[in-house]
């Protein structure tokens, strides 16, 4: 990945509501969801909502598909992944060492304890 694509993906998520949709977006993993699912989750206005998945679509972290009335929004995992890649590419290079035990440029991930019926689950963004 090259740095000015790198800038604008990271770009494109330094804003509360476009995050939050991105994260959704990665929870719902390839099937993806339905944009009004979308906005129901998150709170979010239809002319807002398509404002944000556009700018998604743009810097190429988000796609969409049509099936029959609905559209389904999915996150870019390639896109994802490379940017992510990009980030940690020169992990402990600098000082020689190598990424070993306890020097992980991988995110340690917490303990996944069981979700909630995703009736419970409300997320609410920030509003532009």
């Amino acid at each position: 990945m090259e740095s000015k694509t790198a800038v604008a993906s990271l770009g494109a998520l330094a804003q509360e509501t476009r995050l939050a949709i991105f994260r959704l977006l990665v929870e719902a993993g390839p099937a993806g969801i339905a944009a009004g699912e979308i906005g129901a989750e998150l709170g979010i206005a239809p002319a807002t909502l398509s404002f944000h998945l556009k700018e998604l679509h743009h810097v190429g972290l988000g796609s969409a598909r049509q099936e029959g009335r609905y559209i389904f929004y999915s996150a870019n995992f390639g896109q994802m992944n490379a940017l992510v890649g990009f980030l940690t590419e020169n992990c402990c290079a600098r000082d020689g060492a190598d990424c070993g035990p306890g020097t992980s440029c991988a995110p340690e991930r917490p303990a996944v304890k069981a979700k909630p019926g995703r009736q419970a689950v409300k997320r609410r963004a920030a509003r532009p």
